[in-house]
C-alpha cells in the first residue's frame, strides 16, 4: 500500500557533541531516513542547515526513492542532516562538527548499506571530512 511507502524503514536522531574555537560544547541533532531497502542500498543527500528537521526530511527522503526509481538507479531512499549551520564557521569547526556527526553516524552507513552524497550545506569540504572520519573509524573497527 501506498501508506507503507510513505513510512520510512528506519529514522534515526541522534545527538551531535561538536567543540566551537571558543572551546565551547554545542550540541546540534542529527538524523537519516532511509526508505525502501528492497530497491538495493539507500542513497540520498546530507543537509546541514538551521531549517533541518524529521517532517522536512522525510518528505525528501520520499522524493529521493521516486528520483532513484525514475533514474532507474536499483536503490533505496535516504536523506539526512543537521541543524547545524555551517555560515560563519571556521573550517576547524565544521570539520569537528564533520567528525562528530559522522561518528554517530557510521554505525549506520556504509557502501552496502547507505550511501550517503552532498546537498545543501554539505560540498567537497564537508563531504571531505565527513568520509575522513568514516575511513579512520572503520580501520578502528576492522
Amino acid at each position: 500500500s501506498s501508506r507503507r511507502m510513505l513510512e520510512p524503514e528506519r529514522v534515526i536522531i541522534f545527538r551531535v557533541p561538536w567543540m566551537d574555537d571558543a572551546g565551547r560544547i554545542n550540541v546540534n541533532r542529527g538524523f537519516r531516513v532511509q526508505y525502501n531497502s528492497a530497491l538495493g542500498p539507500y542513497k540520498g543527500g546530507l543537509r546541514f542547515h538551521p531549517s533541518v528537521n524529521l517532517s522536512i526530511l522525510k518528505f525528501l527522503g520520499f522524493e529521493q526513492i521516486l528520483k532513484n526509481s525514475l533514474t532507474t538507479l536499483p536503490m533505496g531512499g535516504g536523506k539526512g542532516g543537521s541543524d547545524f549551520d555551517p555560515k560563519g564557521k571556521s573550517d576547524n569547526e565544521v570539520m569537528r562538527f564533520c567528525q562528530s556527526f559522522m561518528t554517530e553516524l557510521q554505525r549506520h552507513v556504509g557502501a552496502d548499506t547507505d550511501v550517503p552524497a552532498g546537498d545543501i550545506g554539505v560540498g567537497a569540504r564537508e563531504i571531505g571530512y565527513l568520509y575522513g572520519q568514516y575511513k579512520r573509524l572503520r580501520n578502528e573497527f576492522t
